[in-house]
């Protein structure tokens, strides 16, 4: 596969603009609110129930229940299905098999309606199945598209094109919002512009999906024989690829302190949305100005994932990710005491620096400190595992705190936590990269 491919680049980091959408919109904003808000008591909107197949259960914590299953299933399955696309050859086929899941279950939430609870949660979770599955392919043609030293750059382009493109749907699904009878909408049906912004972007993801396939490279089929049945060779091969962690202190250190502030980066950016609805923006009057509020955060956030990038240059990648700990740690003290929106709105815009810069450089510095290796999806399936499983901690630790305690907010400081244990990791970590080995994370 050619390295340092222009074109190539730009095709895969289209990804990231085709498949922000489902972050944006169904993740962190629209699916969020109208969620909460066809599911609140309007009478105590802090312990609002729901009836889920006979299980009555806070909405929220149904919501990252469902999530964190989901993640749950990623982690099981994406060593088996890596391990195939290594040894068959076919790791486009498996991504562009999760992007149709995950685009045509988005488009489904159209029919998702306030009578139909289950169904809704049910297709948000296939989904979010498609999405993160897909994923796991896409991050593990980072190393194969670019040499190492243009990985940070090249996974900083990729979440600036998504904040891009998803901040563009976003701001059409939001019009539709505000003014459905301009699209022939019918106006007396005021779920109608929020479903029709989930069918809006499952065409999106899957439209411009497709220049990601035509252009991305197809990886050679592989001439290596599977060691075990096809079911167990996935983690076969993530027990080879542990032993050789283990070997390497560098990398072991740092997938330790990546699951520990995963715990906290990833869980809150999935919850915020359903938070900053009840805790901020309870009105349903209030909600254009949670919606503005989000798309502050990813235009902020563009620019936050090409400064850390930069950053990086200077001062290296383990040092760059201590600052985004440590201004984490802040955003979630801050958060615990934030009771008005304007307070709220300045939270909002350190939340969009730190928010894709983590992201980015996390996945460049996993990338850098891999060692030679052909099988780098089996790689990067042990990376999305440990995040997977890191999610699913995250959210269960969420979701059942909210239940003990009836509020989100206590919650925000349980996550707290491990962005200090995350941070001390960190520092551990940087002790033992060595110049003479990784110089350009070193500082």
């Amino acid at each position: 596969m050619e390295k340092g491919s222009k074109k190539v680049e730009n095709a895969w980091a289209m990804y990231d603009w085709a498949n922000s959408s489902y972050n944006l919109v169904i993740t962190s904003t629209i699916f969020p609110a109208y969620y909460v808000a066809v599911t609140t008591n309007k009478v105590n909107t802090e312990l609002s129930y729901v009836n889920f197949f006979g299980l009555k259960i806070i909405n929220t914590a149904l919501q990252n229940y469902t999530l964190g299953i989901v993640f749950l299933l990623v982690a099981f399955m994406s060593p088996i299905l890596s391990s195939i696309a290594d040894y068959r050859g076919n790791k486009k086929s498996f991504m562009r098999f999760f992007t149709f899941m995950g685009a045509a279950s988005c488009s489904t939430l159209f029919f998702f309606t306030p009578e139909r609870i289950e169904f809704g949660m049910i297709t948000f979770a296939i989904a979010a199945l498609g999405f993160w599955s897909s994923l796991v392919f896409y991050n593990s043609y980072l190393p194969d598209i670019a040499p190492p030293q243009d990985r940070d750059r090249v996974s900083a382009k990729g979440f600036a094109m998504g904040y891009i493109g998803s901040v563009i749907l976003q701001i059409i699904c939001f019009i539709i919002l505000l003014k459905p009878g301009l699209f022939g909408l019918d106006t007396s049906d005021k779920t109608i512009g929020a479903r029709m912004s989930f069918l809006l972007v499952g065409l999106w993801w899957f439209g411009f999906a497709q220049i990601t396939f035509k252009a991305l490279p197809s990886n050679s089929v592989s001439n290596k024989k599977m060691k075990k049945h096809i079911l167990a060779n996935g983690f076969h091969e993530l027990k080879l690829v542990w032993n050789q962690v283990k070997e390497l202190p560098a990398l072991k250190r740092y997938l330790f302190s990546f699951f520990l502030f995963s715990v906290g980066v990833q869980t809150v950016m999935l919850v915020a949305a359903s938070f900053s609805k009840k805790e901020i923006f309870p009105k349903d009057e209030d909600e254009p100005k949670l919606l503005l509020t989000i798309i502050l955060i990813q235009l902020v956030a563009i620019f936050g994932a090409i400064i850390m990038s930069k950053l990086s240059k200077k001062i290296g990648n383990i040092p760059t990710l201590l600052v985004a700990v440590s201004i984490w740690i802040c955003i979630c003290i801050t958060a615990y005491f934030v009771t008005s929106q304007v307070q709220f709105y300045f939270l909002a815009v350190f939340v969009g620096l730190v928010m894709g810069g983590i992201q980015s450089m996390s996945r460049s510095t996993y990338a850098k400190l891999l060692p030679k290796t052909d099988d780098t999806t089996s790689f990067f399936s042990f990376y999305d595992v440990t995040e997977k499983i890191a999610l699913t901690i995250g959210l269960f630790l969420f979701a059942s705190n909210e239940e003990l305690t009836g509020s989100m907010r206590t919650s925000i400081l349980v996550l707290m936590c491990f962005f200090i244990l995350s941070f001390f990791a960190l520092l551990h970590t940087r002790k033992t990269i060595t110049k003479e080995k990784y110089a350009d994370l070193f500082n």
